[in-house]
């Protein structure tokens, strides 16, 4: 099986790159070719038991070998994010919108030239919808955006689910929720501060939280994206038919469950949250909804999150150590 990670230098890019090459297999299938893909050439995980190339371009203008001939599974992980798509909106529409289109074109060839449609699973947002602090959404719900990045998710959803009706390829769209803990250094998502108002306190940094206690986020770990990406890559989607989105099984918290959390873990952390109110940042993920009841997910295998204990203590296991060197090297 011949996979390709678009967006291979990011976080999950690469802790989904790692998972392949500590398990060889995805569905039960050998990996033999592993490509990794970015803005800056991404780093090969370490002991790959198959050949991993590693390629710098523009989404835009996908190079042929991004997706080389008999790629069977691609991850579509290439995005502006959320704050950085509000500020830069030619940006935002350039890569979250028309990189979908180089990815589409560059499955087409595939297939043009006498292959299988190959899987293309696509990390869409939970920021696609709108909501109020009080709803929770179903599956029916309808995706009315109040932010441009979620727009662009939105139609990148649409003409992912189009190319599939067209058999030009198979694809899954993941509605993620917020990822919690990112570990590494801030970004320029919006949702950037759930992941720091754990992340700088382990690290024994004081960090700013904009929004108030009880602000409730629909959020996943890091462990459990990555599991719902690879049951992505492998299930059955005959059973989904023109709907190709799917909104996983996360779980929803408030902020002051989140700092619960941090002091079950480490006693006297959340001393180091300081509660500073930025508007810019409340208005963008205040139309995210807060809660989900992701019934077709359950039903396609999805699985459930952990509690969120758990989500922090995993971030120590998998992530410390390593934020913390990467910090101190500047």
């Amino acid at each position: 099986m011949q996979v390709s990670i678009l967006g291979g230098g990011g976080f999950l890019g690469r802790k989904l790159a790692a998972r392949l090459a500590a398990e060889g297999t995805l569905g039960g299938k050998p990996v033999t070719a592993l490509t990794l893909f970015d803005v800056a050439e991404p780093v090969a995980p370490a002991s790959a038991p198959f050949p991993v190339t590693c390629l710098a371009g523009d989404v835009v203008d996908l190079p042929e070998a991004a997706l080389p001939k008999g790629t069977d599974v691609v991850f579509h992980l290439a995005a502006v994010v959320s704050a950085a798509a509000e500020a830069d909106y030619d940006l935002g529409r350039r890569v979250n919108l028309r990189g979908t289109d180089a990815v589409v074109d560059a499955c087409r060839r595939l297939t043009g030239a006498g292959g299988a449609p190959p899987r293309v699973v696509f990390t869409s947002s939970v920021a696609s919808f709108s909501a109020t602090q009080a709803d929770t959404l179903g599956d029916d719900a309808r995706q009315v955006p109040g932010n441009s990045y979620g727009a662009q998710k939105a139609a990148a959803e649409l003409i992912l689910a189009d190319a599939s009706r067209r058999r030009f390829l198979d694809a899954v769209s993941i509605r993620l929720p917020t990822v919690v803990v990112r570990p590494g250094r801030p970004n320029k998502a919006a949702s950037s501060f759930f992941s720091a108002i754990v992340r700088e306190p382990l690290l024994g940094l004081e960090t700013d939280l904009p929004v108030a206690d009880d602000f409730a986020v629909w959020v996943c770990s890091p462990r459990r994206a990555v599991d719902w990406l690879l049951h992505a890559a492998a299930m059955d989607t005959r059973p989904m038919g023109l709907d190709r989105s799917i909104t996983p099984p996360g779980i929803s918290t408030t902020i002051a469950h989140l700092l619960q959390a941090l002091e079950d873990v480490q006693p006297g952390a959340s001393a180091k949250v300081r509660r500073v109110r930025d508007e810019a940042i409340e208005a963008i993920v205040g139309t995210w909804p807060p809660a989900f009841e992701p019934l077709r997910a359950r039903t396609l295998g999805f699985a459930p999150h952990e509690p969120l204990v758990d989500v922090v203590r995993a971030f120590v296991e998998d992530d410390l150590a390593a934020t913390r060197a990467e910090r101190a090297n500047g």
